[in-house]
């Protein structure tokens, strides 16, 4: 990341099932983005273990000239590069031109990112360490970056529903793209105001760009701006609510990196002041001193798959909707039903390798009386559904089907309801 833009912004059993992930515990680290002599090329990948506060050595060189990358789409070594005029940069290395944006996709053991000033979604195997490009679709689709860095992408994370998001500095884009087989982005538009923010927007370069996000296991997704202003944005609407600025940062710290900890806080690194790392607790919006042991690197920033535990969750937690429940595999493994009995009026169905599109899923009695028809929109392998039967439906056996565009039933199984 340059000066420039620092100054700007920067089951059959007991299982534990989180929305994007199953058997997940909670990580007790986080990747970063940091520079190699404590400068400000955000070019090296480290990771931050968040028990006793050190940092790994460089795991991924992002500016080795000598990168080889794979289509994200056909796997194929890539073997030609576009270098775009007068950036004065080389996009062969993963993380040329510096990384400000980046996410963990647990589940499919990726690390998602995109360089500041080209536009295109890459990711990391964290198997092999190979990196991968999206070259069959533009990210954010303003590939030329605007003086005021307004479209530049610095804010990246794996939402619960398994989407990744990213925004723009300037909030006027929420991009959205699919972390399965097929890596759909979308422009979901703008993000707006909340009439309650008394005047703080979004969209304001002094108090509002750069940063980093972290999601919720409700739904949300917070922005913490480099100025340590914090929104929470709900996805579906895109309303971008004012949350208050953080207490006890040094008048010196942006806040450029965020990740949840496994005791709940937020993290947040600074690619401005060294030697400073915090945690926050989102509730009062305190910061209280993080201590690194070893050499403290600058980050521009962070990431790892704990979403925050928000309190006022409405859907499935996890241990209501697992414990002690039993997996339904019907249409030859094409889905997943648990629990199945359902002991809570509400049960989950897990997609495993039907195509991406349109499907509706039915829930009928044994007399043949519709209970629920539900439409799904499939994006990937192993997308969760959450079913709601009315809390007044009955005890007893109960059919689910689902169709696809056409009405033509691609699975069926037997729900017994407790």
């Amino acid at each position: 990341m340059r000066k420039s833009l620092l100054s700007f912004s920067l089951l059959a059993g007991t299982v534990i099932f989180s929305f994007y992930s199953s058997a997940q515990v909670a990580d007790k680290f986080a990747y970063a983005v940091t520079d190699m002599q404590q400068g400000y090329n955000w070019n090296y990948l480290r990771k931050l273990n968040l028990q006793n506060g050190t940092f790994s050595d460089v795991i991924l060189n992002g500016a080795d000239l000598k990168q080889v990358a794979y289509d994200a789409a056909t796997k194929q070594e890539i073997t030609s590069y576009v270098n775009p005029k007068g950036m004065g940069f080389n996009t062969q290395p993963a993380f040329s031109s510096g990384v400000a944006a980046m996410a963990l996709d647990i589940k499919n053991n990726r690390l998602y990112f995109t360089p500041m000033f080209i536009d295109q979604l890459r990711y990391v195997d964290l198997k092999t360490m190979k990196a991968y490009y999206v070259t069959d679709q533009d990210f954010s689709g303003r590939p030329q970056k605007s003086p005021d860095q307004g479209n530049i992408i610095t804010r990246m994370v794996i939402a619960s529903d398994g989407y990744g998001y990213a925004v723009t500095n300037d909030g006027t884009q929420l991009l959205r793209f699919g972390t399965g087989k097929k890596l759909l982005i979308e422009d979901l538009g703008s993000l707006v105001d909340d009439q309650a923010n008394n005047g703080v927007s979004i969209h304001n370069s002094c108090s509002s760009y750069g940063g980093d996000v972290i999601a919720d296991d409700d739904g949300s997704i917070y922005i913490f701006t480099a100025r340590n202003y914090v929104f929470k944005i709900n996805t579906e609407s895109k309303v971008a609510k004012y949350l208050g600025t953080i207490n006890g940062l040094p008048v010196t710290f942006t806040t450029n990196g965020a990740a949840v900890t496994a005791d709940n806080k937020i993290i947040v690194s600074s690619a401005m002041a060294s030697g400073s790392y915090f945690t926050v607790d989102l509730k009062s919006l305190t910061a209280t001193p993080y201590i690194i042991s070893g050499t403290v690197w600058q980050s521009s920033d962070l990431a790892n798959s704990n979403l925050y535990l928000s309190g006022n969750k409405t859907s499935v937690t996890p241990v209501e909707l697992m414990k002690g429940a039993t997996v339904t595999n019907v249409g030859d493994g094409k889905a997943s039903l648990y629990p199945n009995p359902v002991i809570n009026n509400q049960f989950a169905i897990q997609f495993n390798s039907l195509e991406a599109g349109s499907y509706t899923v039915y829930v009928t009695d044994v007399m043949g009386r519709q209970l629920v028809q539900q439409a799904v929109n499939l994006s990937g392998d192993n997308q969760i559904q959450v079913i709601k039967l009315d809390p007044s439906a009955s005890k007893g056996i109960y059919l689910v089907s689902v169709t696809d565009e056409k009405r033509k039933s691609v699975f069926s199984t037997k729900l017994v309801v407790q």
